[in-house]
């Protein structure tokens, strides 16, 4: 365990007019695995965009801290520079930026202007199986779903980050990626003290990516805490022990330019 921790004190917020997360509490400390299992709705894709700062989410209460750091007062770039680092659901295509481009600009916002970064993009690359040619080509286009979480996975390998939002990851991964990608992250909480907070649908990422802790989100608020046997015990009986599915679905804020697709989308809306 690495000393750091995230905090999540009392958070509540809302996206067009309708609170969603109604008083949510964590902790997670660094090394561990925390993982957030719910039906849909209950916030839990909404947690992943208020964290990392999506500007169309609503902060009504609450605290986020990394480290004693207030999150909630930077704006995003700021908090990845804070050691907060967001594996986003549907990675977006970005024409005529590369990964190396954007691994570069990283380095120099972080001040990491003395590291080799194509040499550590491209070892990177190798650990995870990723496809070195994709590495100076336009990120993330005309890749699969699985090509682009190798990818996500591949820029936490290499910017380090303390904690890790991880957004559905498993999505769109066959099981051979799923197991890589896994053990590339379950890698990092070990050599590098990464904290994870994974959030999931599906038992089958934590068959892989082993969590110290689950905890279940429903109607916006944690309603269970405990152990691996937590997610067998979900994948048993479902959620109905813990309010059922939700009616509610978590609303989708308009992206600021409307002709570009938002990386924080949310596809339940």
């Amino acid at each position: 365990m690495s000393g750091h921790v995230l905090r999540i004190e009392g958070l509540r917020a809302k996206v067009a007019d309708r609170e969603i997360l109604q008083g949510v509490d964590l902790e997670v400390q660094g090394g561990q695995v925390h993982a957030v299992m719910g039906p849909n709705g209950s916030g839990k894709s909404t947690l992943s965009h208020v964290l990392m700062g999506h500007p169309g989410y609503e902060v009504l209460a609450g605290s986020v801290t990394l480290d004693g750091v207030d999150l909630l007062t930077l704006p995003t770039w700021k908090r990845l520079q804070a050691g907060l680092f967001l594996a986003m659901q549907y990675p977006i295509e970005v024409p005529g930026v590369s990964l190396e481009d954007v691994m570069t600009e990283s380095f120099v916002a972080a001040g990491r202007v003395n590291e080799p970064v194509r040499e550590l993009v491209a070892a990177e690359a190798r650990r995870i199986g990723f496809d070195e040619r994709f590495l100076s080509r336009p990120m993330n286009v005309d890749l699969s779903g699985g090509e682009k979480k190798r990818n996500e996975t591949l820029q936490l390998g290499v910017l380090k980050p303390r904690f890790a939002v991880l957004d559905e990851i498993d999505s769109g991964l066959d099981v051979d990626a799923l197991r890589a990608v896994a053990r590339r992250i379950e890698a990092a909480t070990n050599e590098d003290g990464l904290g994870v907070l994974a959030i999931t649908h599906y038992n089958r990422l934590l068959h892989e990516l082993k969590p110290d802790v689950i905890h279940v989100l429903s109607k916006g608020r944690i309603v269970a805490t405990g152990g691996p046997d937590l997610a067998t015990e979900l994948e048993r009986t479902g959620y109905a022990a813990y309010g059922g599915p939700d009616d509610q679905t978590e609303s989708r804020p308009l992206a600021q330019n409307p002709f570009a697709p938002d990386p924080f989308a949310d596809p339940l809306a």
